[in-house]
Formats: C-alpha cells, sequence, structure tokens
C-alpha cells in the first residue's frame, strides 16, 4: 500500500513540473524538493486522506473533500450543458505585490474555479512564502484546493517575451494541475473585477466555449518599424533578475510566412486554443515563439499572431478583452492609473475587469461594497455562499461566506445584466465576423 502511495506522489511531481514546487492551498507547505525517505514518512502519517488528495489532483474530477478538523464536506463539481464554465485564473505579480494579488484572488474568488499565482524574481523569497503562507492559511481555499502557487521565482520584463514565456508556463502548469476549466484569464496585481464571478459564470454559460476574447488587429501602424523590424534580447530569459531590454541596432524586414497582429495582451482564451498553443501538434505555435523571443511587447502580439493564422481558431475571435483602461492622450506605453474620478466610467463601460489600480486606492472598497459585495479579507460573494452579508447570523467582518451551499448554482445581479449586453453586441452576426483577423 505504501509503495502504490509513493508511486502515485511520484507521478503527481512528475506530472506537475520536476523541479518546481508548487504550493496548493490544501497540502502542507514545504518550500523543499522531497527525498523519497521524507516522502515515505509523509505518506505513513498522511495515508488517511492522501487517497482523497490524489483523486482531486490527479483525476480532475469532482471535489468531493472532507475537512476533519472543520467538519465541512464539499460538494462535487458538475460540468455538463447545463452547468455554468469554469474559469482558470493566471495571476502575475512582482515585489510588493503580494497583498494586492491575495486581495485580487479572493475578489474573483469562485469554488469553482481554478487558480495559479506567481511572483517574479522582483520579490523576496520571504515575499512568496508569505503569499504562500497566507493562501493556506485560508479556511476557503483549503476546503476547495483550488488555489496554487508557483514557488519557483524567475525573471520577467513586461515589456519583453519573459512574459510570454511566463504566461504560457502557468497556462501548461493550469493544464496539468486539472484540465477541466473552460477559460483560460490573464490578470495581474493592478487589475480589479468589475462583475462578481456569478456574474461572469452566468454570462459565460450561454457562449460557445471555443470562443476567444482577445483585441486584435493586422494594422501594425508605428508599431511595424518599432516593434517588429527592431531586435530585442531579453536578459530576464537568462538570468536570475529581472533586467531591461537590449536593443540591438540591426533591423529585420517584415515576415512573410505569416501575417503579424498585435492588440491587447490581456486576453481570455479557450481550453482547445491553450492546447493548441502548449500541447498542439502544429508547429505555428513554436515556430512564432522563436520569432517573438526576439521582439518587444511580444505579449500583445503572439497569441493574436498564433489565432488569426490558425484556419481552425481564426473565425473564434471576438476583437475584445473585456477590460477597462483609460490611455493618455496622446497614447503611452502604460494606461493611467484609475481612481475615484473613474468609477461611473468603470460601470458604464460594461467591462468584466479593470486596471491599473494602486494598492488600496478607494475605489477599489467602492467596487467591493456596490458591486462584489466584498468585507474586508473576505472573497467576493455568490449564490454558494450560505452566510450573506448582513445576514444578522453573520457577524463576521472578515468572511463574508461562513457556510457553503452548492458551488454548481449562480445567482447573477446588475453587473451580469450590463455584461451580457456588452457581450450580445460583441457576438453578434454582423459585428462578430466583420471583427474577426481581417489581413
Amino acid at each position: 500500500m505504501i509503495e502504490s502511495f509513493v508511486n502515485t506522489w511520484r507521478r503527481l511531481m512528475h506530472k506537475i513540473g520536476g523541479n518546481n514546487w508548487i504550493v496548493n492551498s490544501s497540502c502542507p507547505m514545504r518550500l523543499l524538493k522531497f527525498s523519497p525517505r521524507i516522502v515515505i514518512v509523509v505518506l505513513v502519517v498522511a495515508a488517511s486522506i492522501l487517497g482523497v488528495l490524489t483523486h482531486s489532483f490527479l483525476q480532475g474530477g469532482a471535489w468531493i473533500a472532507a475537512d476533519q478538523k472543520l467538519g465541512l464536506v464539499v460538494g462535487p463539481l458538475l460540468k455538463g450543458p447545463a452547468d455554468p464554465p469554469v474559469f482558470a485564473y493566471w495571476i502575475s505579480g512582482t515585489g510588493s505585490q503580494g497583498q494586492k494579488m491575495l486581495r485580487l484572488l479572493k475578489a474573483v474568488y469562485h469554488p469553482r474555479n481554478r487558480y495559479l499565482l506567481h511572483l517574479d524574481a522582483g520579490s523576496s523569497a520571504v515575499e512568496r512564502s508569505n503569499l504562500a503562507r497566507s493562501v493556506q492559511s485560508e479556511r476557503l481555499f483549503r476546503a476547495f484546493r483550488n488555489v496554487n502557487v508557483i514557488g519557483q521565482s524567475y525573471a520577467v520584463d513586461r515589456t519583453g517575451p519573459s512574459v510570454l514565456a511566463a504566461t504560457l508556463h502557468g497556462a501548461a502548469v493550469l493544464l496539468r494541475l486539472n484540465a477541466d476549466w473552460d477559460w483560460f484569464i490573464t490578470l495581474s496585481a493592478s487589475d480589479y473585477p468589475l462583475v462578481t464571478q456569478d456574474d461572469l459564470l452566468h454570462v459565460f454559460a450561454s457562449l460557445p466555449r471555443n470562443l476567444n476574447f482577445i483585441d486584435h488587429t493586422s494594422d501594425l501602424g508605428w508599431k511595424e518599424y518599432a516593434r517588429f523590424d527592431k531586435i530585442v534580447v531579453d536578459p530576464s530569459l537568462y538570468m536570475d533578475k529581472n533586467s531591461q531590454l537590449l536593443i540591438s541596432s540591426g533591423t529585420r524586414k517584415t515576415p512573410d510566412a505569416f501575417k503579424i497582429f498585435t492588440g491587447s495582451p490581456w486576453v481570455i482564451l479557450s481550453r482547445a486554443f491553450v492546447e493548441h498553443c502548449i500541447q498542439g501538434s502544429d508547429n505555428l505555435p513554436r515556430k512564432l515563439l522563436m520569432y517573438f523571443a526576439n521582439v518587444a511587447y511580444s505579449m500583445e502580439s503572439y497569441f493574436q499572431t498564433v489565432i488569426c493564422n490558425s484556419p481552425e481558431f481564426q473565425n473564434t475571435t471576438v476583437n475584445n478583452d473585456l477590460r477597462y483602461i483609460v490611455w493618455d492622450n496622446p497614447p503611452g506605453l502604460e494606461p493611467l492609473f484609475l481612481n475615484q474620478t473613474h468609477f461611473k466610467a468603470m460601470i458604464k463601460s460594461r467591462a468584466a475587469f479593470a486596471r491599473k489600480f494602486v494598492e488600496d486606492d478607494p475605489v477599489l472598497k467602492k467596487v467591493d461594497k456596490r458591486i462584489l459585495k466584498r468585507v474586508q479579507s473576505g472573497v467576493g460573494f455568490g449564490q454558494w455562499c450560505s452566510s450573506r452579508p448582513g445576514n444578522k447570523k453573520n457577524k463576521s467582518k472578515g468572511d463574508a461566506c461562513l457556510s457553503w451551499g452548492d458551488i454548481n448554482v449562480v445567482k447573477p445581479g446588475p453587473s451580469a445584466t450590463r455584461l451580457k449586453s456588452l457581450v450580445a453586441e460583441l457576438i453578434s452576426e454582423d459585428k462578430l465576423y466583420s471583427d474577426q483577423c481581417k489581413f
């Protein structure tokens, strides 16, 4: 019996990805590699629960878990045409952004979803450990076991291809941990939702699961010379610390083997397209990855170029990233920081997310109170919460969800109506086909 547990554990560690340690919200946190001797000891001590944990990690089926200390039983996640989808969130950040990431995680949390967090090499080992401990200490995350933290630190330059490599890594890990999700959503620590997860799940439940929300255009304009004709080197791909791009004095011709598309770096991608980029047999995603390894801001062009040059996916694009972003006039390289003066415009935009926000800006509290029904240190409210904010029985100021109901039932609110009207416009027959991958 012990031998079978050891083999299961080894398969799990191989599946997760070699030397990367990943902290799961339900498992004891150690920032170490495991020797066979330690594994055997751990397995003997934890033999009574490892069967459940292994099923949750490897099979990707129902989340049926018992927290014996809390006396909780979590019901199964149902997946079918009548059930809401599942989102896989990749939440990234850098030094001093651990608390921002934790707040964002709670704002977009729902038991149905999957979450993977990563702090890059701009953060310290202490920051990464604190983030992992904060995730593991949450009773809610331990119960549903759907939040993971990547422990391996590597350098990332937001203006270079290293951020693309990090995003692809996040998508690959999410596929390996559990491939039961429907859409891959990228967020940074400076983002925040403008809808509840019940709202988002409700709106996406009625959509074809192959749609990709990705802002794109083949009109390169000034970017053709400034971005694609120039050759850059990203030291963050081969150095331990975050480093700035090196720009070559030489230039190269615009490719003619494929058409370049560009747009927003923030995407909502279907699982089928993510699998195409990471696991597919088509050579195009790998060939383009080699090309974009020497392109500045490659995160703004890689997925756009892959999807629009792939016949099986080019008609699945919705030309919008569902983000509210404010740019200066003329626009600079980074959007403006949002504050309370932008609140009405954010709501009017009908977007699902907004960026960029300064940590603890008062407008975030307004979003928490008016939209997410989120109390301090708690998660955004959803129908799965049996204890509702304002309920006399719920006197906690730290957690709006003290007890849980059916995680397969969602109840949309006013924000869902706004988002649904936006999505309906975007996928209308005239709009959808007129905005897809124009060559």
